[in-house]
């Protein structure tokens, strides 16, 4: 099966390329010089002569503020991009799998989201999220549409300064010696490694949909770095920032965290709980950094 990823020089597109080229199938990894969304041209000159048989779209504007000062730009992006995709798919007959979020959810329902429950953005970025996944749906026939929540891998991510929650929580505790994270946000921490895993297994199925993709259980930004520490025993003082020490420009769900109920009920759920996830992580991790300094 030739793949196609679109993003594959960003966090979690890197991690996708890997794990199908790991699965023995031929990869093109495709980033923005390779390919503009927002242009039709370019998106259908570009996988017409690659011809893949599944097309993955890990590409995105993801910063959140930016998306709210350039709604223009955003939207094309976001959503034409997604329909600019879906059309060239469907004439190529090629499977269409395509990257959502959480912020598509409000936040006010309290428990976790499942595909069946109304999306009601509260961003430029979550609406033209929802938009191209609507474009996607009703575009392309064979459609994988996967939501994730609060992703973290081992490759940069460019729209957070090149540094996941993560890899920014250490660098504070060695920098500051105390370090303060909201608690009143839950989410379910998702490695980028484990959503490529599940992309794979999808791939080799024809159960097209929307589906929730994130580690199992949640946690507040809070106890996520609590764990951090405790598994990477850090010394630092953690404390629970208030409501208003951080203020944010932009409304985020306080509460984001997804159920991979259509996972689950066709047998194809390949997640792990959360902290086991992050545990794995940092545990390659350490072996990264310990291979760099032997060299």
């Amino acid at each position: 099966m030739k793949i196609a990823v679109i993003g594959a020089n960003g966090q979690l597109g890197s991690d996708v390329a890997v794990a199908f080229e790991k699965n023995g199938d031929p990869v093109f990894r495709l980033t923005h010089a390779d390919i503009e969304l927002a242009s039709p041209d370019s998106v259908s000159k570009c996988l017409g002569e690659l011809r893949p048989d599944l097309v993955i779209n890990t590409a995105a504007m993801h910063n959140v503020e930016k998306c709210e000062q350039e709604p223009e730009k955003a939207f094309a992006v976001n959503a034409i991009g997604s329909r600019n995709l879906a059309s060239s798919a469907r004439e190529l007959g090629a499977v269409l799998m395509h990257v959502s979020t959480d912020y598509v959810f409000d936040g006010s329902k309290g428990s976790p989201y499942e595909e069946g429950d109304t999306p009601r953005p509260l961003s430029v970025y979550g609406n033209t999220k929802l938009s191209g996944e609507f474009f996607v749906r009703a575009g392309a026939p064979k459609h994988f549409v996967l939501r994730s929540s609060a992703i973290y891998g081992t490759s940069p991510c460019r729209a957070k300064g090149g540094l996941n929650f993560v890899e920014l929580m250490l660098k504070l505790a060695k920098e500051r010696g105390e370090v303060r994270v909201v608690a009143n946000e839950f989410v379910t921490p998702t490695a980028t490694e484990e959503i490529a895993r599940q992309m794979v297994a999808l791939s080799r199925s024809d159960a097209y949909g929307l589906y929730h993709a994130t580690a199992e259980g949640s946690c507040s930004w809070y106890e996520f770095a609590r764990q951090i520490f405790e598994l990477t025993q850090t010394k630092v003082t953690l404390k629970a920032a208030g409501p208003n020490d951080f203020p944010v420009k932009v409304a985020r769900p306080l509460y984001s965290v997804l159920e991979n109920r259509a996972l689950k009920n066709r047998g194809l759920n390949t997640f792990m709980p959360w902290n086991a996830a992050l545990q794995k992580y940092l545990e390659r991790r350490a072996e990264r950094i310990k291979v760099e300094c032997s060299v």
